[in-house]
């Protein structure tokens, strides 16, 4: 984020896995440090398992909350599919992270077309700034499958070089107390699967 106006991050997903509360989380982090803060939110067909996608932008000063195509500095993607469908938001030495999980749109339910085979490898072999981790399998081990959505706010967190206090707060006033010790301790996961690697991640 140093040296840099305005920070653009694409969250993108499928209706359930939580993409929603993750820009929301980012967003909160974002107000804490002193920005200003931009969040577009479009549903789709989230019902149904519909493209989710949420653009949060936050900087000095933030005009607009629509990030245009080629300008994202992340993307983050909790399916893999849907990485490959935004893909052309990120920017050049933008940082791609995916979620390897698998959800199958309708046209492959139907058996109209078929699921691409080795879909994030390729996309991490195309875009030298990318990270694939299976946050829904971290998540499982943290409780639930559905707390993946907070290994990835840890992962993001750790890339980025925020506060880790500032998120737990933050997901703190947005979580509610049921699952609260659930979604922390997915958190502090992401956090530490991007300190395990990092000494050989392919970031630039």
């Amino acid at each position: 984020m140093a040296g840099q106006a305005v920070t653009s991050v694409m969250i993108v997903g499928v209706g359930g896995q939580g993409t929603l509360l993750t820009s929301r989380v980012l967003a909160r982090v974002a107000v804490k440090l002193g920005h200003d803060v931009k969040v577009s939110e479009v549903h789709g067909m989230a019902q149904r398992g519909g493209s989710v996608v949420s653009q949060v932008r936050f900087g000095p000063k933030v005009y607009s909350p629509i990030i245009k195509r080629g300008d994202a500095d992340i993307v983050l993607a909790f399916e893999k599919l849907e990485a490959a469908r935004w893909l052309g938001y990120l920017k050049q030495g933008g940082l791609l992270i995916i979620n390897d999980e698998r959800v199958d749109p309708l046209p492959v339910m139907s058996g109209e077309t078929k699921y691409p085979e080795d879909i994030a490898q390729k996309l991490c072999q195309v875009v030298p700034n990318s990270v694939l981790v299976d946050a829904t399998g971290i998540a499982v081990g943290c409780g639930s499958a559905k707390a993946a959505n907070m290994v990835l706010v840890g992962l993001l967190s750790s890339v980025m070089d925020i506060d880790p206090e500032l998120v737990e707060e933050a997901i703190r006033e947005l979580v509610s107390p049921a699952v609260l010790d659930l979604n922390l301790r997915a958190f502090h996961e992401g956090r530490a699967f991007w300190g395990n690697r990092a000494s050989t991640a392919n970031i630039g």
